[in-house]
């Protein structure tokens, strides 16, 4: 990693599996719990059901998500229930992360970018300030990018031409960490760097070789 990170000048970080320990199972078995038979069909790491795009784009309110789900998974749970369900993924941020990023914050400029919805935005600035005290990830990046607060998603090109442009970044001296190959592949086709967080691999390995 020494290596790759000579010619580095910019890291891109998602969040989720990356420097937030989420599992998507969790959700699932929650909503199961909740007599939904198989979220997983219309909903894991690897793909999404429309919805839930337009949900992570901001273009749809959470409570017409929620209320979405309900119809069609035939389903009369309150809304907290529903929610508390869809955040069960959210896990916690290790100590170690964060003192990876205040190291690597000296020498590079780093940047989040994460598909993300305001259900969740909520729920791990709470979960963050609560295990870490921490508020909120902007004091660790230069800027913070938040799919919801954009109208646009990963692996879209728009939404990583954004950064790089904002920041006036060169694709080749930018290196993008994520665990989802759809997100890699959409960053790697503008040039720029990548490093695919796979098969148990976590940015503590990453920047400890």
């Amino acid at each position: 990693m020494k290596t790759t990170l000579s010619n580095i000048k910019n890291i891109i970080f998602d969040l989720g599996g990356v420097i937030l320990e989420i599992d998507y199972h969790r959700t699932a078995e929650a909503f199961v719990k909740l007599g939904v038979k198989d979220f997983e069909a219309i909903y894991s790491q690897a793909k999404q059901t429309p919805v839930f795009d337009q949900y992570e784009k901001g273009l749809i309110t959470e409570r017409a998500f929620f209320d979405h789900l309900k119809k069609q998974f035939k389903v009369d749970f309150s809304h907290e229930e529903m929610v508390h369900a869809w955040n069960a993924m959210l896990i916690r941020l290790p100590q170690k992360r964060i003192s990876i990023l205040e190291n690597l914050k000296e020498t590079h400029d780093l940047f989040l970018l994460s598909n993300t919805n305001e259900t969740h935005i909520n729920a791990f600035q709470k979960l963050i300030q609560q295990q870490n005290n921490v508020k909120g990830f902007e004091p660790f990046f230069t800027k913070v990018y938040y799919s919801c607060r954009l109208g646009k998603r990963k692996p879209d090109a728009e939404i990583f031409l954004q950064v790089l442009n904002e920041n006036n970044l060169v694709p080749q001296e930018t290196l993008f960490i994520d665990d989802s190959i759809q997100h890699i592949h959409g960053a790697s086709k503008l040039g720029i760097k990548t490093f695919h967080l796979t098969g148990g691999d976590t940015i503590e390995n990453l920047f400890t070789e």
